[in-house]
């Protein structure tokens, strides 16, 4: 809990915490990327409130795992790979390092596919073309980087700000029964098919690339002075939940918004991000259509840029090495390029992007419960061991989904 003095001016308070806040934000952006708006509205329109407890699991995970990444970083100035490559064996390392890369390039797919499917949406723009000006648009975002982290967060939480007042003008507006979506958080399933959608929705929400990135983003916040460090671990927390919540709120909106619009409607076309579009326009009206388009944009835009960064991180974190920002733009863009100039079906694209970032999931989490619950590497702010044993049984749960996925489509 944050305490503030309020014996201070209110401009005064404001202005001591905020450079505490923002790297959540940044990394929030990867809970509400277009693989969310894939997974989401897919399953709220085929299988309808059904899943909402998916959501508000897996979004509670997220809190609990990037509380974790960001005290790693904010009490020993580290981020987890490089944590990864000093404690773990050189092999173990390696592997790590591969799958993190092949994890990135099935997020960029996810990134770009979205950002190019938003510029067709609103301009008709063909999606090869589109997935070029995506990329360029969010090496641009990054570019903020260089000249001060302040500026990028900012960018980056507008806009998360502005996918949040598109779904919020739209939900507000598509009549959704609150005793329905309160039916969908029990847990059940119908089949392998919202098992699929279930894993994506997992891999959509707790994302492996920025359990990694987020421990990256506190480490230039790292104070020494022990009362300030319990500060800034509160401040940690309030950022995350902050931001995670906002996050959570956009993707539980998708998901209600395409269950009270779509399921069971007879329209056809609703389980691809064009045919959601139109089908706003035809439920709703065009500003409805026109919010999701400008929404999926930012999404995709934003996303990209963190996305990028996270790569690096991760590169630099495991092996030590970093390689030219334009040269990894090109390496994992070339996927999605790939598939949108094959013609794939991109929303079926987007969800098994997501299902392959679920799999990827224990492989960041299990190395950062690890670490976190030590105290020769975080002294007094280790974990306690609740918070280690609830950690250890979302990291079952995780990949125990993922075996049972594995049997069922293969078996």
């Amino acid at each position: 809990m944050v305490v503030l003095d309020l014996a201070v001016p209110l401009r005064d308070r404001l202005v001591r915490v905020a450079p505490w806040f923002g790297p959540a934000f940044v990394a929030a952006i990867a809970y509400a990327d277009p693989g969310n708006f894939a997974t989401n509205f897919t399953g709220g329109a085929t299988f309808g409130y059904q899943l909402v407890w998916v959501i508000v699991a897996a979004n509670l995970m997220a809190i609990l795992i990037q509380s974790l990444s960001a005290k790693l970083g904010l009490v020993t100035g580290r981020d987890l790979p490089q944590w990864c490559r000093e404690r773990l064996p050189r092999p173990v390392n390696a592997g790590l390092w591969v799958q993190a890369e092949l994890v990135a390039m099935a997020t960029d797919l996810a990134e770009i596919i979205g950002g190019a499917i938003a510029l067709y949406l609103l301009f008709g723009i063909p999606l090869p073309i589109g997935g070029l000006i995506t990329c360029v648009v969010a090496f641009a975002l990054l570019g903020l980087h260089s000249r001060g982290a302040r500026r990028f967060e900012t960018a980056i939480t507008g806009l998360l700000g502005v996918i949040a007042l598109g779904f919020l003008y739209t939900g507000l507006r598509s009549g959704v029964d609150a005793r329905e979506a309160a039916t969908g958080l029990v847990p059940s399933f119908a089949g392998t098919d919202s098992m699929v959608l279930a894993t994506g929705i997992l891999g959509a929400t707790v994302m492996p690339h920025v359990i990694y990135l987020h421990s990256a983003l506190t480490t230039n916040r790292a104070v020494s002075d022990r009362r300030r460090r319990a500060s800034a671990l509160r401040y940690q927390r309030a950022d995350t939940i902050l931001a995670l919540g906002a996050a959570g709120l956009v993707n539980l909106a998708m998901l209600l918004i395409a269950a009270s619009l779509f399921h069971g409607s007879g329209i056809a076309g609703t389980d691809t991000l064009e045919g959601i579009h139109h089908g706003l326009g035809v439920v709703l009206d065009q500003p409805a259509a026109l919010a999701f388009a400008v929404a999926l944009l930012a999404s995709g835009f934003a996303s990209s840029s963190v996305g990028t960064y996270a790569g690096q991180v991760v590169m630099r974190g495991f092996i030590g090495r970093g390689i030219p920002l334009t040269l990894r733009r090109l390496l994992t863009m070339a996927p999605a390029m790939i598939v949108l100039l094959l013609g794939v079906d991109p929303t079926v694209a987007l969800v098994w992007s997501q299902v392959v970032l679920s799999f990827g999931v224990p492989f960041a989490l299990v190395p950062l419960i690890w670490l976190t619950r030590r105290r020769d590497v975080l002294g007094e702010h280790a974990n306690h061991p609740i918070t280690t044993a609830v950690a250890v049984v979302v990291a079952a749960l995780i990949i125990a989904l993922n075996l049972f996925l594995l049997s069922r489509t293969l078996g």
